[in-house]
């Protein structure tokens, strides 16, 4: 062994004794007679002392040792004289009596500390190098403990971890599917799987009545801060289960997850909420309710005044911001541009003061008496003090743009402390949404959802209408993840496949084989998966999933640390049989 002890372990009680350390230069000092080196490793820092008139050769070469040289060192442990005490190692340094250089290093093209002056792009170019920082290194020790957990408590409630198949079958609905060419099948071509649907279903018709994997996924689809084109789930299915019976199995994961990981317990039961009503006051299926600010329909208080910008809108919606009626005019000005960005694509933002003495004002002052605004503060619960926020348009579009003022507000009130957190069932989806382009109904989850058992009926009559048994779990604005009792009927299966375009040819192909194992007594069943990437960056606060996962992609997709995705040389094209357009 190159060490006998790590970096991050000697203490006051290891005083006295000769060690040796292996690990990577931080940072040196040199004082004169004295230099000071920090040796780190994944464990920890330890300070190495030097002295010149101990040991001046041995000194001269500590004083040579540039950042990141690789270094082995023995000496005893000895008592600093001035201690750190913000270090665990703090009180402790060694006094150095040999060096050996195990690999010199070049200077770094970023500072490798806690806070570093690199930017993104050259942090992920040099990946390597800053999964060194502490930083780094802390969340993917989060995201490791989380994985260990996930596993005990799933083996505690006897679900079996079954791998799935990474090379399978494109389908047709979801995202894009990253293809992979056969050789040995010229002109055909593999799938990687954008989950384990069916092959978990299919072990759930095998007898596995629970089954788990933390599995990668893949999605050719835009990126943002929380997706990433590879990314891993906990997948989980189970058999002989209704909804609550899965709702409360992976509650119970999460609350195991939070008290293990971060000492956060739940009380009580997780809140639900119906899709309809959480688009309702939210314009969101995926709400964070760590603060109130619920959308108030303003329809009634607003039309019918001669301001056509209200008159003409399917929906007037404000938003109450408490306490904020001093926001000066610089800032509403900020807000009305804020809410213009093409991101969010308003044509602008109507405000109401209520002020203290009890009077209003508005941007719309001259449409609207004060009669008529007071009762838009009657309408939103606004008291005097507060400011609301209208904005009108049509329903879909104008939740939406609402919801994004909503979590601005938030952001700039400090409503959205990353360290408080508050999960929520989003339950009762639509089962179909109907696309205007395709003139067809698409699945809102996918194909294999099964309808809520009241709603069968509606399946032939009224579909648009028909309400998934379908789940997700929200958390801070985030979606951790969802699923849906599965549909284990050939017959509704088919006619699921109806609904969503697919001709009797076209569902045999794609799916013949999940419907064929249906008539081999397929169980009642229903799953859920976690998105494990953005379950350990909301844990640990943040809104990005990337320095969660070791080596990720930038927002282009592509790994600028060994430069992919890149060309394929015409002999490993004609090998596989493929011609590309230029």
């Amino acid at each position: 062994m190159y060490r006998s002890h790590t970096c991050g372990e000697l203490r006051m009680e290891n005083v006295g004794t000769t060690v040796t350390l292996a690990g990577w230069v931080q940072r040196s000092r040199d004082l004169g007679g004295m230099t000071f080196v920090d040796l780190r490793d994944r464990y920890g820092i330890t300070q190495l002392a030097f002295n010149m008139e101990v040991n001046a050769e041995l000194c001269e070469q500590a004083r040579k040792l540039g950042r990141e040289f690789v270094i082995q060192v023995t000496g005893s442990v000895i008592e600093r004289s001035s201690k750190n005490r913000n270090m665990p190692t703090g009180e402790i340094e060694i006094n150095v009596n040999e060096i050996k250089i195990l690999n010199a290093a070049k200077l770094p093209p970023f500072t490798i500390e806690d806070d570093t002056d690199g930017g993104d792009e050259i942090r992920m170019q040099y990946r390597y190098l800053d999964l060194r920082r502490n930083p780094v290194l802390e969340k993917l020790r989060l995201r490791n403990r989380v994985a260990l957990e996930t596993r005990k408590y799933l083996d505690s409630k006897d679900f079996l971890d079954v791998e799935t198949p990474v090379l399978i079958k494109s389908t047709p609905e979801g995202a894009r599917d990253f293809v992979v060419p056969s050789r040995m099948n010229e002109g055909q071509f593999y799938a990687l799987p954008q989950s384990p649907q069916t092959f978990k279903q299919l072990l759930m018709v095998s007898g596995f009545d629970r089954y788990y994997q933390i599995v990668k996924c893949f999605r050719d689809e835009d990126l943002r801060a929380d997706r990433q084109p590879e990314f891993t789930q906990i997948d989980c299915e189970m058999a002989f289960v209704e909804q609550n019976d899965i709702l409360d199995m992976f509650e119970g994961l999460i609350k195991h997850l939070f008290a293990e990981v971060r000492g956060v317990n739940f009380e009580g039961a997780f809140p639900r909420m119906s899709y309809a009503e959480a688009m309702e006051r939210y314009g969101s299926d995926k709400p964070d309710i760590r603060f109130d600010m619920k959308f108030v329909n303003l329809n009634e208080q607003t039309k019918g005044k001669g301001f056509a910008i209200f008159d003409n809108a399917e929906v007037v919606l404000a938003i109450n911001a408490i306490d904020c009626a001093g926001y000066t005019r610089k800032q509403l000005d900020a807000l009305t541009d804020w809410v213009r960005r093409p991101q969010i694509g308003c044509q602008g933002l109507v405000y109401l003061k209520c002020n203290e003495d009890g009077t209003y004002k508005s941007s719309v002052d001259k449409f609207f008496s004060q009669d008529d605004l007071a009762a838009w503060a009657k309408a939103a619960n606004a008291n005097p003090g507060d400011l609301l926020l209208v904005l009108s348009g049509d329903l879909d579009k104008t939740r939406k743009q609402m919801n994004e003022l909503r979590l601005h507000m938030g952001n700039e009130l400090g409503l959205r402390n990353p360290n408080v957190f508050k999960p929520l069932w989003v339950i009762d989806f639509p089962l179909l949404e109907w696309d205007e382009e395709s003139q067809r109904y698409h699945a809102m989850h996918h194909p294999f959802t099964s309808p809520k058992p009241e709603d069968f009926d509606l399946i032939n009559t009224d579909p648009g209408k028909v309400r998934a048994n379908a789940y997700d779990l929200a958390m801070n604005g985030v979606e951790l993840g969802g699923g849906s009792i599965r549909i284990h009927d050939r017959e509704i299966q088919s006619r699921m496949f109806d609904l969503l375009g697919f001709t009797k040819e076209e569902a045999e192909a794609q799916f013949g084989f999940l419907m064929s194992a249906f008539e081999y007594g397929a169980p009642p069943h229903g799953g859920l998966a976690f998105g494990l990437d953005r379950l350990v960056a909301t844990m640990g606060g943040s809104e990005s999933i990337r320095d969660y996962i070791a080596f990720p992609k930038n927002n282009s997709g592509r790994d600028v640390m060994i430069d992919a995705p890149s060309p394929l040389d015409n002999v490993q094209l004609n090998e596989l049989g493929i011609k590309l357009n230029k």
